[in-house]
C-alpha cells in the first residue's frame, strides 16, 4: 500500500479487483491515514479472495465447481444471495448473476472475434436465477450451471469500506475502487468532494465533474470491454435470454446512489434496457449521466 501526503490529508492506495483502489481521508494525522488505509486494503482483498471468480479458492469457485450439490455458506453471502435476488426480481430477470457463464464464449478484448450462435444457444439452458435454490445456510445449481460476482464485488466492497472505516473515526473520507466510489462526511468548512468521472477510451471532453457531499456513484460501460465488426460496436452487457450483447446501449453509464451497491445495480439495469437507457434513468428520477 502507498501513502501520500495532499493538502487536506492523504491517498492511500493499493491493487485489488482488477483495479487501482484508494482511500482520501481529510486528516493531518498520518498514523490514523495509514491504518484506515490498511483496514481498508485488507477488506477489499477479503472481499476478492472469497467472492472472484478467477480464484479456484474462492467460496465463488467452490460454489461453481460443486454444481449440482449443497454448498454451505454463511450470513454475508446469504445477504449478497438476497440482494442478487431483489435485482433479478427488480429487473424482471435481465440482471442475472448466473449469465456469467456466457464469457466462456464472449471475450471483449476489442477485437472482431464473435462466437457462432451455436455456442451462445448451447448456453443457454443454463443460465436463470430462477433455477439456483439457497437459503440462510446453502445454496445449490443445477449441474453446468456458475453464478459470477463481478456485477455487485466491486460495489459492495466500497460499502463495506465504508462501514469499517465510518467505525474507526468520525473523519471525512471517500473511498474509490477503480472508479466505483462513496463519500463519508463534509469536508472542511462543510466543502463537497469534487469527484471526476474519467472514461479513458473516450475523448477527454466526455469526462466530467461530480459534486458529491454523500453517498455513492458507480460506472458501468463498454469503455475497454467490446467487440468491434463490420463499424458495429458490441457492448459487453448481454442479454440474458438471447445471450447476445444489448443493442444501441450508452458507451458509459453512472449513476449516484445512497449506496455504491445501488449504483451498479442501477447503472447495469440502465445498460440493458439499450437505446432507452437515459430515458429509464430519467422516468425513474434517478441522477446519472451518460456518454455515448
Amino acid at each position: 500500500m502507498k501513502c501520500k501526503s495532499r493538502a487536506e490529508g492523504f491517498t492511500l492506495s493499493f491493487f485489488s479487483m482488477a483495479s487501482t483502489c484508494e482511500v482520501l481521508i481529510d486528516t493531518d494525522d498520518k498514523a490514523l491515514a495509514i491504518k484506515m488505509g490498511n483496514i481498508a486494503a485488507n477488506e477489499a482483498w477479503r472481499i476478492e479472495d472469497k467472492y472472484s471468480r478467477y480464484d479456484q479458492n474462492s467460496l465463488c469457485s467452490q460454489i461453481n465447481n460443486n454444481a449440482g450439490t449443497q454448498i454451505e455458506i454463511d450470513e454475508e453471502t446469504f445477504n449478497l444471495l438476497s440482494f442478487a435476488q431483489q435485482c433479478y426480481d427488480i429487473s424482471d430477470g435481465a440482471f442475472d448473476i448466473t449469465s456469467g457463464i456466457l464469457r466462456k464464449v464472449w471475450h471483449f478484448d476489442g477485437s472482431d472475434n464473435l462466437p457462432s450462435a451455436e455456442s451462445v444457444e448451447a448456453l443457454l439452458p443454463y443460465i436463470g436465477w430462477d433455477k439456483v435454490t439457497f437459503s440462510h445456510h446453502y445454496i445449490q445449481l443445477k449441474k453446468g450451471m456458475e453464478i459470477d460476482f463481478g456485477g455487485l464485488g466491486k460495489e459492495y466492497a466500497v460499502d463495506r469500506t465504508v462501514l469499517l472505516l465510518s467505525r474507526t473515526a468520525d473523519i471525512p473520507f471517500l473511498v474509490n475502487y477503480g472508479g466505483d466510489l462513496a463519500v463519508s462526511g463534509q469536508r472542511k468548512n462543510n466543502e463537497a468532494w469534487q469527484v471526476g468521472i474519467e472514461h479513458p477510451a473516450f475523448n477527454a471532453n466526455q469526462s466530467s465533474i461530480v459534486t458529491l457531499y454523500n453517498g455513492a456513484i458507480a460506472t458501468s460501460g463498454d469503455a475497454n470491454r467490446y467487440l468491434l465488426k463490420a463499424g458495429h460496436r458490441y457492448s459487453h452487457i448481454l442479454n440474458v435470454t438471447t445471450g447476445w450483447p444489448v443493442e444501441k446501449p450508452p458507451n458509459a453509464i453512472t449513476v449516484a446512489a445512497p449506496k455504491c451497491i445501488q449504483a451498479g445495480f442501477l447503472a447495469t439495469l440502465s445498460l440493458l434496457q439499450g437505446e432507452n437507457a437515459e430515458t429509464f434513468l430519467a422516468e425513474q428520477g434517478i441522477t446519472h449521466w451518460s456518454i455515448r
